[in-house]
């Protein structure tokens, strides 16, 4: 008997990490209320009230007005499940949510487990000491996230700026929440909770893969290299002192732990490699790496990861006229074509994976070569980096700041997010830019943030100390200590915000980044298009509705006339409808009806980016890139975009596609 609980003991103790997904089985209820209702995660609590019939579709007509009373209560939701002894036995069990929507107390068992305050982080903790044999319960207390981050904003020194959020109190800046749901010049303001990304138990024993970094070498310029050096960095928790195998694809090496986190490096070689080419100029290649560590011929934890090989630079340099800004692809200077990405959801747990495989298809179909993940957005799901990796979609990632400054509090929770992402996306061969924000710099130098917050020269430069430190000290530095050992050159390709030159003066246009809103902001003509054409083009457009059939399905007939109060909210620039009608006007007849209006709206959006992309094209190598503004909509309603939120193209669709596939 002593002999086969022996047995038992040393099975259990080197057994191989087990997964359990806790998706399932949600409810949730608002504080103070003993109704339950069903959940779905990931999910949000919009999108339960709606399943569970208790509001109307948020999207429907002024429904968004109607539904702000949401953002300002507390939500708990609540899972039982059931584990076994044999599940119990192991050494350590880890409970992971991939993204908590915002402000959570987290409890197992009537145990406070942690408090998570952003969005964008990862969240992992083991909690084998509060399990029991047979029903369990996860509880998740959502703040309300205004009134969480009230205090903050009541306590901070002076008022902050707060990207397109336009009602009192502002506090999206002191949350690291999606900016956009707070409301944009597109998007409308939905500011909800929940468990937005999958929640699993990990079960574990003796040591684990907390990462695996690839680092890679090319040795030839050619096609067809002949070989490539590709280092692997396998990141391992273990027991200190412990004998291990750690095996790479078919070949096991032996390993000794030499501290708790400890890294196993390789170096490999393949032969007969091929290098990973963006769309439209070859082929994208992607390498698959196994790895396994063991113990005593037991598998303890094994992990996949894909890699390309290729090498991006950013090139900026002093140069006759200015300041260069392009990118070199295995060593040769290419031209981005390339277009502004947002979230395709105000709601991003509801986007399908169909819906990704749609919207990139027409991106590869445009000849479109990099897509920029936009800081007010979020880091998006890895099934995103996946298909830009496999269709040659180079990605400009932001750091998720826009248009707001953010107070010194909350930067120890800035680095940890950082690292998150940072050690998810390294090894995608798409990821290609790293920048720290959206407009922040250009904001504070041009848009007289100072005068309209009425900031003392003490505030001002305490708020551009804080800035400073943020943006070029700890994410940069937080960048580099992550990912130092991936293929990416991360000492190069960070930028600290877009644009680094402003389109206020002439002399700008031969400096670096440019975002142009001349056309929409500063109400140019589109001939202007033609005589402002910077180094490097990251944000220009014109405005246009989305289809008829598109405003239908989720605005009433009888709303579906440009004054309506529906149409209305719908547009969120302060300059929306007016400077349509004024361009529609210029190059079109009166439109007879509503429908027209819109397609006339949808071909003077293609006049526009017609001559803004033509220019840019037309000035090569001055200028060696442009990325319009926008590719896709999160709501239905007029703006930038270019496909609707149905997935519809836009006239300027097809514009796009021919420029650039003519290129």
């Amino acid at each position: 008997m002593k002999f086969l609980l022996f047995l038992f003991f040393s099975f259990t103790a080197l057994a191989q990490k087990q997964e359990l997904l806790l998706n399932q089985n949600w409810g949730f209820s608002k504080k103070g209320e003993s109704s339950v209702y069903p959940a779905t995660v990931p999910g949000n609590i919009f999108t339960d009230l709606l399943e569970n019939k208790l509001i109307e579709d948020p999207y429907q007509d002024n429904n968004e007005q109607k539904l702000q009373w949401v953002e300002k209560e507390d939500w708990i939701y609540k899972q039982t499940f059931s584990l076994t002894t044999r599940q119990l036995s192991f050494e350590n069990i880890r409970l992971c949510f991939d993204g908590l929507d915002t402000y959570a107390d987290v409890f197992v068992n009537e145990h406070k487990v942690f408090f998570a305050d952003n969005m964008f982080r990862a969240w992992q903790f083991e909690i084998k000491n509060f399990l029991k044999p047979g029903e369990n319960t996860i509880k998740v207390h959502f703040k309300s996230p205004i009134k969480q981050a009230l205090k903050s904003y009541q306590n901070h020194f002076v008022k902050l700026p707060s990207g397109c959020e336009t009602k009192e109190p502002r506090t999206a800046s002191f949350t690291r929440k999606a900016a956009y749901q707070y409301g944009w010049d597109w998007g409308p303001r939905f500011v909800g909770c929940g468990i937005w990304r999958p929640v699993k138990l990990i079960f574990w024993n003796n040591a684990i893969i907390k990462n695996v970094k690839i680092n890679t070498k090319i040795l030839s310029k050619k096609t067809n290299l002949k070989s490539a050096e590709v280092y692997t960095y396998v990141i391992i928790q273990g027991k200190i002192g412990e004998k291990y195998d750690v095996q790479i694809d078919k070949k096991r090496y032996p390993y000794i732990q030499k501290s708790k986190v400890d890294t196993f490096v390789n170096l490999n070689f393949i032969k007969k490699s091929k290098k990973w080419h963006c769309n439209g100029e070859g082929k994208q290649p992607i390498y698959t790496q196994s790895i396994q560590i063991s113990k005593n011929d037991t598998v303890l934890d094994s992990k996949k990861t894909t890699f390309g090989l290729r090498n991006i630079k950013l090139i900026q340099q002093k140069d006759s006229i200015g300041t260069s800004f392009y990118f070199l692809l295995n060593e040769e200077p290419i031209f981005i074509k390339g277009a502004n990405y947002i979230p395709q959801d105000i709601f991003p747990s509801r986007v399908k994976k169909s819906q990704y495989k749609k919207l990139l298809k027409k991106v590869k179909k445009a000849g479109i070569n990099m897509l920029r993940v936009w800081g007010g957005g979020i880091y998006e799901q890895d099934y995103f980096y996946d298909l830009c990796d496999r269709m040659g979609i180079m990605v400009w990632q932001d750091f998720m700041f826009a248009g707001s400054l953010y107070p010194k509090d909350l930067f120890p929770s800035i680095e940890k997010e950082v690292i998150d992402n940072v050690t998810r996306l390294q090894n995608h061969p798409c990821i290609a830019l790293w920048c720290g924000n959206n407009e922040i710099e250009v904001a504070w130098k041009n848009w007289g943030w100072q005068k309209q917050y009425q900031y003392s020269k003490l505030d001002s430069a305490k708020l551009w100390a804080d800035y400073r430190h943020l943006f070029e000290h700890l994410i940069p530095n937080t960048l580099i200590e992550t990912a130092a050992l991936s293929s990416l050159n991360t000492g190069t390709n960070y930028v600290s915000s877009t644009p680094l030159s402003n389109w206020g003066k002439a002399e700008n246009f031969n400096h670096s980044s440019m975002h142009y809103w001349g056309v929409w902001h500063g109400k140019d003509s589109f001939e202007d298009f033609d005589k402002n054409v910077g180094r490097f083009m990251v944000e220009y457009g014109f405005q246009s509705f989305p289809n008829y059939n598109s405003l239908k399905k989720t605005c009433a007939d009888t709303n579906l006339y440009l004054n309506s109060e529906t149409m209305k909210n719908r547009q969120k620039s302060y300059v929306g409808n007016k400077l349509i009608s004024q361009n529609i006007h210029k190059y079109f007849k009166e439109p007879k009806n509503f429908k027209s209006y819109i397609k006339l709206s949808q071909k003077t959006q293609e006049i526009a980016l017609k001559k803004a992309i033509g220019s840019h094209l037309l000035k090569q190598p001055h200028c060696m890139g442009t990325m319009f503004w926008q590719l896709n909509d999160c709501w239905p309603g007029p703006s930038w975009s270019v496909i609707d939120y149905y997935g519809k193209n836009k006239k300027a669709y097809r514009t796009i596609k021919r420029l650039f596939k003519k290129q």
